[in-house]
């Protein structure tokens, strides 16, 4: 033991070990440069590798590995799993402006996303609500239950949900459910081995295993889809967690966004759920309708979806075009405030453009570096003239957008780095006058119970928030 400590304290030793680390760091730096990514994102992780090398590595190691552009399914798959096209003609739609349509045509080039007329939406904004109409639609199920999100808990809803799954797989029908594996990693194995004893289809999405953890950790699925044969769909913000419900402290309140669709788009959360199925390493789902499907409305609806490995961030850039388009009005409700360059710019130059816009936030967010990390963002966008508003009755969850009177987004996709970037988000486009009166209705709902932040009452907050607000920036890239 001795000699070993002696070794150890050999000068050559500590040196070589230096030179060793110090050429790692390096090497790292370089790899970083190398990938050409977004200069900010690139600054960031350079600045963490230099301040703490140590734990930056550690960092990079786990978060900072870049897949974009590498196929994760083959064409073979995607074709099998390609949601069925509806006759353009055959669905009432409402005719929409030229600067919409270019949207429509760049989330078709983006990912090949049809847009389906003929569709209809509830939006909920209350988990209670949002359960109820879940679990009734479950219960009626004749066929399939198709059932994905980030985090599904064992918690008093988890169970209640589970239960439905597991009479259902009893009855025959096929019961398939998709958990990101990171998402759940506080919920006991026990949970899931229940639902698959009773013959519920159950896989983690991308489970990290300890060989794989550095490589896979990073990479989650945020997605909340339900199909339910092939006829209802729901997508939204909200997870299966009681806290969805009664909120995350006690007197407070979980605000958040949610919907349940009727009509053809509902073949398109389909078909994002059977792709993720075949990354997974399962056979495509058998349930895809082939026939037409039912006409339930006049909006016009489009699938986007997202991941690390698209070429394109694919929801950042539908937002950043609609936004561009925006004439009379951009009203944003997200949980966390971190937006890339590019995005940060068009909402100013939105604002200084004299558009109407709107960006709501929680006042106490779920996340002390996330809320910081946001709040840094503040000043500037009111110098540009944007109105911040901060939701006072508790955690604002909720991820929608609404621009001019038909454009309207809601789904999994925080208006943040991460889920542009590292999650593989969805988010369903909705193109619709009617639906965009109710998402504004339900917005002025909400700016009832914030408070407005202006300039000069902003530049008084301590300085000791201000440097931790700055500091967090650093971090906000890779968060």
């Amino acid at each position: 033991m001795d000699s070993f400590a002696t070794f150890f304290h050999q000068p050559w030793v500590y040196w070589g070990l230096v030179t060793i680390y110090g050429v790692t760091i390096l090497s790292v730096v370089g790899v970083v440069l190398s990938e050409n990514r977004n200069p900010v994102k690139s600054l960031a992780w350079v600045t963490v590798l230099l301040i703490v090398p140590v734990v930056g590595l550690v960092l990079y190691i786990f978060f900072g590995r870049n897949i974009k552009n590498k196929r994760l399914v083959t064409k073979r798959a995607r074709r099998k799993t390609r949601s069925p096209k509806v006759p353009q003609g055959k669905a009432p739609h409402e005719v929409l402006q030229p600067e919409t349509l270019q949207v429509v045509k760049l989330g078709n080039t983006l990912v090949g996303a049809q847009c389906y007329p003929g569709n209809d939406a509830k939006i909920f904004t209350s988990g209670a609500e949002k359960f109820d109409a879940l679990k009734h639609d479950m219960l009626e199920a004749k066929r399939s239950i198709h059932l994905q999100y980030y985090i599904l808990e064992d918690d008093k809803i988890g169970r209640e949900v589970a239960e439905i799954l597991k009479q259902k797989a009893r009855e025959g029908l096929d019961v398939r459910v998709i958990y990101d594996h990171v998402g759940c990693i506080g919920v006991k194995n026990r949970f899931f081995r229940e639902m698959r004893d009773a013959g519920v289809d159950v896989h983690p999405f991308m489970k990290v295993a300890f060989r794989s953890f550095a490589t896979r950790v990073n990479w989650r699925n945020h997605r909340k889809l339900v199909i339910i044969d092939d006829r209802i769909g729901y997508i939204g913000g909200m997870n299966i967690a009681d806290r969805y419900i009664s909120g995350l402290r006690p007197g407070e309140v979980w605000r958040d966004t949610h919907m349940r669709i009727t009509g053809p788009a509902v073949g398109a959360l389909q078909s994002t759920f059977a792709l993720d199925w075949v990354f997974m390493g399962q056979p495509a789902p058998v349930t895809i309708p082939s026939d037409e499907p039912e006409i339930t409305g006049s909006a016009s609806m489009q699938m986007i979806a997202s991941g690390p490995n698209s070429q394109w961030s694919n929801v950042a850039m539908m937002m950043l075009k609609a936004i561009g388009s925006a004439k009379k009005r951009v009203y944003l409700q997200t949980p966390y405030f971190l937006p890339t360059e590019s995005l940060l710019k068009a909402l100013e130059a939105a604002a200084l453009a004299k558009v109407d816009v709107r960006i709501m936030m929680p006042r106490r967010s779920d996340s002390v570096m996330l809320r910081y990390s946001s709040y840094s963002y503040i000043s500037e966008c009111l110098r540009a003239g944007i109105k911040v508003y901060l939701y006072e009755p508790g955690m604002l969850h909720s991820k929608s957008l609404l621009i001019d009177d038909e454009i309207s987004t809601i789904g999994s996709t925080n208006f943040d780095f991460r889920s542009f970037e590292h999650n593989f988000e969805g988010n369903m486009m909705v193109y619709s006058r009617k639906f965009g009166e109710r998402m504004a209705e339900i917005f002025l709902k909400d700016q009832g119970e914030c408070s407005r932040v202006y300039l000069a009452q902003w530049k008084r907050r301590p300085v000791t928030q201000k440097a931790v607000e700055s500091f967090m920036r650093l971090f906000s890239p890779i968060l």
